[in-house]
């Protein structure tokens, strides 16, 4: 089984919009002592940045609305999110290197295995 993490050094949001991958992680995360916020949008996240306690994201590409990478992008003026993991599942090598270019510090293409996304948190 897998190390967990401590409860009280990771937050993490997740900014997904397809309910049942945001749950799914959501719960994954729990299992590693790791407390998700939940955001089914870019937008919603923004509106709840001031109260968010995150220490790092974990955020969909192809989001509705504005993507994962332009998320990543604005997110660049708020210093306290350095740990910012971006996930597609339509991956080609041009998203890539637009989500590198962005800021981010991982770059997952689901599905991924929970070592993988545990250990992205991790770093």
């Amino acid at each position: 089984m897998a190390a967990m993490m401590s409860a009280r050094s990771r937050v993490v949001a997740i900014i997904e919009d397809d309910p049942s991958m945001l749950s799914a992680v959501a719960r994954l995360l729990r299992a590693h002592g790791v407390i998700p916020e939940t955001y089914a949008s870019a937008e919603a996240f923004l509106v709840n940045i001031a109260a968010s306690k995150a220490n790092c994201l974990l955020i969909d590409i192809h989001l509705g609305g504005l993507s994962g990478i332009d998320l990543c992008r604005h997110l660049k003026a708020y210093d306290r999110f350095r740990n910012i993991i971006l996930m597609t599942a339509v991956d080609n090598k041009a998203t890539e290197n637009k989500a590198i270019e962005a800021g981010c510090t991982a770059y997952l293409r689901k599905p991924f295995s929970d070592r993988v996304l545990i250990d992205a948190i991790a770093r």
